[in-house]
């Protein structure tokens, strides 16, 4: 190798790199430097009695052969016969090898080093690369060596080569190199090298990542490459993904996770591994570690954003050693393990997790505990966060003991200490608190018991007034409560919302806001709709106030489609429909109602919402506000004014003959309209009615039969109303109604219709050869409750399966 490498040597060959080496020499090789049974040159040479020269690992094993297969004891050079095993060193050839092998060596690093430039052709650079691995493989003291010709830098530099392959040698010869050598290791954290390092690991070649995974792991055995490793953008993220890849080879994920593991010693890398999805080094510190380091993690956990998974996660992990130090820490680190807990308990499932580690009733005690060991307000606003989040969880709290007299979250004096805190604190701890009586209040095991410690305590008023509060949060909090009051104490809530203090107001201004549909208006809405339907007293006030103007021009802009739908659009929308429908039950007593009714064409609506598919609600609703508005339509149709008969027809009446008036309702015997009297032959409202008795909602079934019955009601023409649902092809819906039997509401409203029905000779006669209505009727005849009895019992007779003669139940009017 004058001058130059070997040009026999295979830069790409990874095989016997230490005999490749071994062979290129500067000075000439010596015979007696050779063994001759290697035909290497000797590292420990020895010497025979017969003064025979071997290496002496293969002289050893030459006479082990000897040994083993029985032969003689003889030299391998002469053959001849050896008197003993003696080895004796040859320590003055030893030493001139060692000396030649330096000048040798040195003259090949001094070589390699001029080929170690970005210019240098790849060959002469891959293999330069390999001398050096060959170097620190064959000796440590070599690493010295190799430091102190200031190699290490030059080596550095062969990242940046176009060259794959020269990158590749370059990251595994700087792990060699960096092997069990911390002053080496030190020299690759100055400058940008990590950073350079950290840049392969996002590189598209797997064998880039392979080699530079390799060499961080290498690294990160030094704590001071720990900290300059984290301190890299994205290092750690990246190292993390791949710990968790399935397209990574497994050589590579081990690397990166034992990496980790190494940075596991720096605080913050723990940190950003937990940022990143690596929780569990976090965690160990937290339940392992010295007090101010588990007080470090305990608040960071409180800072980092997790997903549900990770809640749950967490919450098993160090959920019971939160809790104990939220139980007896001191306020550091209470404060720390409140925020730790906060951020846990808000998914459903961690936070059953922490109930049953116990939570309840140390959050129970802090919030009402006073004086020297109180929480400050500000940490009692966390722990009502917490006490929220548990609440929502729908866990049974009926049975879990939170009191020193094992009373539960929903004991009467609990409750009543929730409501106190309620009208003590701030905005923002009355928010979270409300949330708590939300929670409870939204499940049906715990409701009942809260409404009775609610009652009990007053506090319906109290609870009213949050409606009118300016922060947000806070209203919305308490009308989502009272939404899920009223249907337990709907006649209570009418009491406080009416009269002159301001709160149905507010909750109309709520509901009119011009921003879309939010959960607020969608919540104040459904109070409203829920409230008792027939309080004259507070359909007054709305329409005093102006309330179902504000509600029918909603309706219509969701119609129209002005109003921007999203997943508040059904709960607003339905909730608007049934405070609209509150006007149609005080028809009756209210002249202003009818009035709303006829100027806003009210009934023409409530058909149009008929056909709301998909809105069950909806179409229930507008049935049965027609069926009210239908009620009125026989006092509100205008009968005609007949001419006085003449004085000969007052004395002979048979030379009188009526009038024939043109234009009046078959059915309400007079002027009849839509828009004013509500009749619904116009508008096809009877055929909308019809097509929803097919529904598979029997709710709104009911709802349109009972509609449906006001056309053959007392005091109308019933013949007429018979021939208007024929028309309308009415009839076998209202028979499949009777035979299906889905409900005993359904069954008495259809029995009532039937009957009415069968009154229709032709009608009769064609059902009386149905056995499946005959049955139907029998059934109810038998079965049904005592009216409902007596009116099958009639329709029997319209079809002669009872005779008129019957006499089972007396005669009612």
């Amino acid at each position: 190798m004058a001058g130059s490498w070997d040009g026999s040597y295979d830069p790409g060959s990874q095989s016997d790199e230490s005999y490749q080496f071994e062979r290129l020499h500067i000075e000439p090789i010596y015979d007696a430097f050779i063994c001759p049974l290697t035909k290497q040159v000797m590292r420990d040479p020895v010497t025979l009695e017969n003064g025979q020269t071997f290496e002496r690992e293969a002289i050893e094993k030459w006479f082990k052969e000897c040994k083993e297969s029985g032969r003689k004891l003889v030299c391998p050079l002469t053959l001849k016969e050896l008197r003993s095993t003696d080895l004796n060193p040859s320590i003055a050839l030893r030493n001139t090898i060692e000396e030649w092998d330096a000048r040798n060596e040195a003259a090949q690093l001094d070589m390699a080093r001029r080929s170690l430039t970005l210019g240098s052709a790849e060959v002469d650079i891959l293999q330069a690369l390999k001398f050096f691995q060959y170097l620190c493989q064959k000796s440590r003291s070599n690493k010295h060596v190799i430091r102190n010709a200031e190699l290490i830098p030059m080596i550095i530099d062969m990242l940046k080569s176009s060259s794959r392959r020269v990158r590749c040698k370059a990251l595994e010869t700087l792990r060699i190199v960096a092997e069990e050598d911390s002053d080496n290791k030190e020299i690759m954290a100055e400058g940008d090298t990590v950073r350079t390092i950290v840049k392969f690991l996002s590189h598209e070649q797997s064998k880039e990542r392979e080699e530079a995974v390799s060499l961080l792991y290498e690294l990160s055995k030094s704590e001071v490459l720990c900290e300059k490793i984290g301190s890299i953008n994205g290092a750690i993220l990246i190292l993390v993904g791949m710990t968790s890849s399935k397209s990574e080879n497994l050589l590579t994920v081990e690397n990166a996770d034992k990496t980790l593991e190494n940075l596991e010693k720096c605080e913050n890398n723990v940190r950003q591994m937990a940022e990143n999805g690596r929780l569990k080094p976090l965690l160990t510190l937290l339940l392992e570690g010295p007090p101010e380091t588990k007080l470090s993690m305990a608040s960071y956990l409180g800072e980092l954003v997790l997903n549900n998974d990770v809640k749950v996660f967490v919450a098993r992990t160090v959920g019971s050693s939160l809790i104990n130090i939220m139980r007896s820490g001191n306020m550091q680190s209470r404060e720390a393990a409140l925020k730790a807990l906060n951020q846990i308990s808000s998914c459903e499932a961690s936070a059953k997790v922490l109930i049953e580690a116990g939570i309840l009733s140390p959050l129970v005690k802090d919030l009402f505990t006073v004086g020297v060991h109180q929480l400050p307000m500000r940490l009692k606003e966390v722990s009502a966060t917490i006490l929220a989040n548990v609440v929502s969880s729908g866990y049974d709290f009926d049975s879990i003991p939170v009191g020193p007299d094992h009373q539960t979250l929903v004991s009467e004096d609990i409750v009543h200490n929730l409501l106190h805190l309620i009208s003590n604190t701030g905005p923002a701890i009355e928010c979270k608190l409300l949330q708590v009586l939300i929670g409870l209040t939204s499940s049906p095991a715990t409701v009942l018991s809260v409404v009775a410690a609610i009652k009990s305590s007053g506090a319906t008023i109290s609870l009213v007034q949050f409606i009118e509060a300016t922060q947000k949060d806070l209203r919305v909090a308490s009308i989502k409560l009272l939404q899920n009051l009223s249907p337990h104490m709907g006649q209570e809530l009418a009491d406080a919302l009416r009269g002159t203090a301001g709160q149905l107001g507010s909750l109309l201004k709520v509901i009119s806001e011009n921003i879309g549909i939010t959960e607020e208006q969608a919540a104040a809405v459904g109070l409203l709709a829920d409230l008792p339907e027939r309080d004259m007293g507070l359909t007054r006030q709305m329409l005093d106030e102006g309330a179902f103007q504000l509600v029918i021009t909603r309706v219509v802009r969701i119609q129209q489609g002005e109003t921007r739908g999203n997943r508040y659009m059904t709960p607003y929308l339905e909730g608007l429909v049934r405070v609209l429908a509150r006007v149609s039950f005080v028809l009756a007593d209210e002249p202003d109602a009818i009035t709303l009714c006829r100027e806003h064409n009210l009934a023409t609506l409530f058909i149009d919402l008929l056909q709301s598919n998909g809105l069950d609600n909806v179409q229930m609703v507008s049935a049965m506000a027609l069926e009210n508005l239908s009620q009125e339509s026989k006092k509100l149709t205008r009968l005609p004014e007949l001419p006085a008969p003449g004085f000969c027809a007052s004395i002979f009446p048979c030379l009188s003959k009526q009038p024939v008036i043109s234009g009046l309702c078959k059915i309400h015997r007079g002027t009849c309209s839509l828009k004013d009297t509500f009749c619904l032959l116009e508008g096809q409202a009877v055929e909308k009615l019809v097509a929803l008795l097919d529904h598979t909602n029997e709710k709104v079934v009911e709802a349109s039969l009972a509609a449906l019955s006001t056309l053959l009601d007392d005091g109308v023409d019933i013949e007429q109303g018979v021939n208007v649902l024929c028309e309308a092809e009415g009839i076998k819906p209202i028979l499949d109604v009777l035979l299906e039997k889905r409900t005993e509401n359904l069954r008495r409203r259809a029995v009532w219709v039937v009957e009415r029905l069968l009154r229709t000779d032709d009608i009769a006669y064609e059902v009386s050869g149905d056995p499946n209505v005959s049955t139907a009727l029998v059934d109810a005849f038998q079965h049904a409750d005592y009216r409902t009895r007596q009116i099958a019992e009639r329709a029997l007779k319209h079809v002669d399966k009872i005779p008129n003669f019957s006499g089972i139940f007396p005669n009612m009017g």
